[in-house]
């Protein structure tokens, strides 16, 4: 599912609003020193509009290191990110344009902004090693993928550094739908091949979905329209067939004194292709087109709102998983199962609590929000968070290729 760029709030000459910005930042993550963000972005606007129109190569009438900075903090204030990383964010760009040399980072924002740009600056580095021109199948990744990997995840030593470079490529991936059909092919196979599988290892479903929607359009757009076209077809009759389905389950599960989320779920549109490819069957045979999420305070109320469901429609066998009993090696955790609905239609249904809903969502940041820690500690606890990541990022070499993306 492709997202829409935000809108940047402006003053009526058009420029950027950064007073606005910024309180629609802070309603989203909670900063400490406003201040530190706030000349961060000052400072990137003006060495934007100092670059001359011939030496700023990068920008455009809707791109520039400096709204790209300020898109970049958005995306990771959704992962709730702390002010370092936001401030590192707002200024990656005017660095790598080398519109700001880094020392000036150092001396103007201390040692750890500097750190962390000089980490995203490293993996840039290293995935322009890749040559992306194999013409093999989506999902499948050779030797030389794996080494670029590699070498990305052993830069890793702050998991901030991975961040702010997915939320980085997200913008790049956003921005290519204008330029010229080779740079989209080159950004979009680099996403596809080395950021999205990142972000499936992180366990950052928010950031892994549209990198793997976005990349998949521009890699196989004929597939991409043509999937597209299936979901907009009885768009209307799936929406009405799912709000039954809704009501019938609220009732239900508030008659079991549960209090649920109940909504219908995104439909990710690379998903529907791989399975399709996988299984070999046509779009009519996608469970997920119709599917629902059922999120719940406890890990109990997961297994009885599960009998809830198999209670009013039958279950198909094969199609159910209990991810939270067996994770998925990047920690999600969820139980899916599949059932024939009201009319006969098959109904994809995932239960998981709101917890582990974050945890899918935000994936490596949901860790420490819920271990009751944050991104400035220091100490044992940054050693331990350190040595959980690069577990998380080990599974990679325990699984195989990461040919399987889907969540």
């Amino acid at each position: 599912m492709v997202q829409v760029r935000a809108v940047h709030p402006t003053h009526a000459d058009g420029n950027i609003d950064i007073q606005a910005w910024m309180a629609g930042i802070s309603e989203q993550v909670e900063l400490l020193d406003t201040s530190r963000l706030q000349r961060a972005c000052e400072w990137a606007q003006e060495v934007r509009d100092r670059a001359s129109e011939n030496e700023d190569i990068w920008a455009t009438a809707e791109v520039d290191c400096f709204r790209t900075g300020l898109e970049m903090a958005e995306i990771l204030t959704t992962l709730q990110v702390n002010e370092e990383t936001l401030v590192a964010a707002v200024l990656y760009r005017a660095v790598r344009e080398e519109k700001v040399a880094l020392k000036d980072v150092k001396e103007a924002f201390g040692p750890v902004v500097a750190q962390l740009i000089d980490g995203v600056l490293q993996m840039a580095a290293i995935s322009n090693l890749q040559s992306p021109t194999r013409d093999n199948i989506l999902g499948q990744s050779d030797g030389q993928l794996t080494n670029v990997r590699k070498m990305l995840v052993s830069l890793v030593d702050d998991v901030r550094v991975a961040l702010i470079k997915l939320a980085e490529r997200t913008c790049a991936i956003r921005a290519v739908k204008n330029v010229d059909r080779k740079k989209r092919y080159l950004v979009s196979r680099e996403v596809f091949d080395v950021y999205a599988p990142l972000a499936h290892r992180l366990g950052i479903g928010a950031v892994k979905w549209e990198l793997e929607d976005l990349s998949f359009r521009y890699l196989k757009p004929n597939a991409y329209k043509e999937i597209a076209s299936f979901l907009d077809e009885r768009r209307m009759d799936r929406q009405d067939y799912i709000e039954r389905v809704l009501g019938n389950l609220t009732e239900q599960l508030t008659l079991a004194g549960i209090v649920p989320d109940i909504s219908g779920r995104a439909k990710h549109i690379y998903s529907i292709w791989r399975k399709m490819q996988r299984k070999n069957i046509e779009f009519s045979q996608v469970y997920d087109v119709r599917a629902v999420r059922i999120l719940v305070p406890e890990l109990t109320d997961c297994y009885t709102a599960l009998g809830i469901v198999h209670g009013l429609w039958r279950n198909i066998p094969q199609e159910f998983d209990d991810y939270i009993a067996t994770p998925k090696e990047n920690g999600y955790r969820s139980l899916h199962t599949a059932v024939i609905g009201p009319e006969g239609k098959v109904v994809e249904i995932q239960i998981r609590t709101f917890a582990m809903h974050d945890e899918a969502e935000l994936g490596v940041c949901a860790h420490w929000l819920y271990k009751g820690t944050d991104l400035n500690s220091n100490g044992n606890s940054y050693d331990d968070k350190l040595a959980w990541l690069r577990q998380v990022l080990e599974w990679h070499d325990e699984v195989g290729d990461g040919s399987e993306f889907v969540a």
